[in-house]
């Protein structure tokens, strides 16, 4: 009778465990069949993308990295994805890595404030622009340039900017007789440069440039749009867009109807709403 009653105690823990695994497996299963979105960006270009160490006011954990990413494009990734039905990865690349990272399919997008020039279109397609961006110029509040009016009081000024950017390959060249001095390999180079007195301006956009007087209380943002006196940029060169590699329409399709139930009102508050959460705001 006790052999019985084992056997069956015996029988009875194995129909559990088979039971037991089964639900794990499938759980796991279920898990394991979520769709990623791959988004790549340099995770240090504020208030587009920056890396912080927590993932305070909604940041995304780093692939292979301790670290979180955050600022406008995380939340336009973080918008994207959830709209699709998928999660969200988030890659750290270099800036010069990131259309290759898209090319070989490395990464699914990439989602770090590259505007929709024709030398990108020849290396991946693009979205509809998810923010438009001005032009404009930093310089040292005690700079002979803080009162500049135009262009044409920059004239012999040394400059820089971000390498491979409208910002340095376009808009440099149109200050008269400029000292361009060599490109630098992201934004936060590019305004140490200023900000150390390396160089007399940096030309970026008006998200970065109003991100960088949050950093550097000493700097001056000059605005010439409405003059006659300012940079000459073609609207594809200051639209800001996401590169998918090319030929790859259901996803190119997918965001560009997730970024069509969004107005130009809504990019410019989640952008001030990046603005504000970048760390050295707070």
């Amino acid at each position: 009778m006790k052999k019985t009653l084992t056997l069956i105690i015996t029988l009875l823990v194995s129909i559990a465990l088979v039971f037991a695994n089964g639900s794990k497996e499938n759980t796991t299963t279920e898990s394991s069949t979520n769709k990623v979105l791959r988004v790549a960006m340099e995770c240090g270009y504020a208030p587009y993308n920056w890396t912080q160490p927590t993932d305070a006011n909604g940041a995304v954990p780093i692939a292979d990295s301790n670290d979180y990413a955050n600022g406008y494009d995380v939340m336009m990734a973080k918008y994207i994805a959830e709209t699709m039905g998928y999660d969200l990865q988030i890659v750290k690349l270099d800036w010069d890595s990131l259309v290759p990272a898209v090319q070989s399919g490395v990464v699914d997008c990439v989602i770090a404030g590259q505007s929709i020039t024709s030398d990108r279109l020849q290396m991946a397609d693009f979205s509809s622009p998810y923010y438009y961006a001005s032009i404009i110029t930093l310089v040292d509040k005690d700079s002979k340039y803080a009162n500049a009016k135009g262009l044409s009081d920059l004239a012999g000024a040394s400059c820089t900017s971000q390498m491979n950017t409208v910002w340095y390959d376009v808009c440099l060249p149109q200050i008269p007789d400029a000292k361009i001095l060599p490109a630098q390999d992201s934004a936060p180079a590019m305004l140490v440069a200023l900000a150390s007195g390396r160089v007399d301006l940096v030309c970026t956009d008006m998200p970065t440039g109003q991100a960088a007087l949050v950093a550097y209380p000493n700097l001056k943002l000059l605005d010439f749009s409405g003059s006659d006196d300012d940079y000459k940029v073609s609207q594809e060169e200051i639209n800001i867009g996401i590169s998918v590699r090319k030929g790859n329409t259901e996803l190119l399709n997918a965001i560009n109807d997730a970024l069509s139930h969004l107005t130009v009102d809504d990019f410019n508050s989640m952008m001030q709403d990046a603005i504000a959460a970048q760390p050295l705001a707070n």
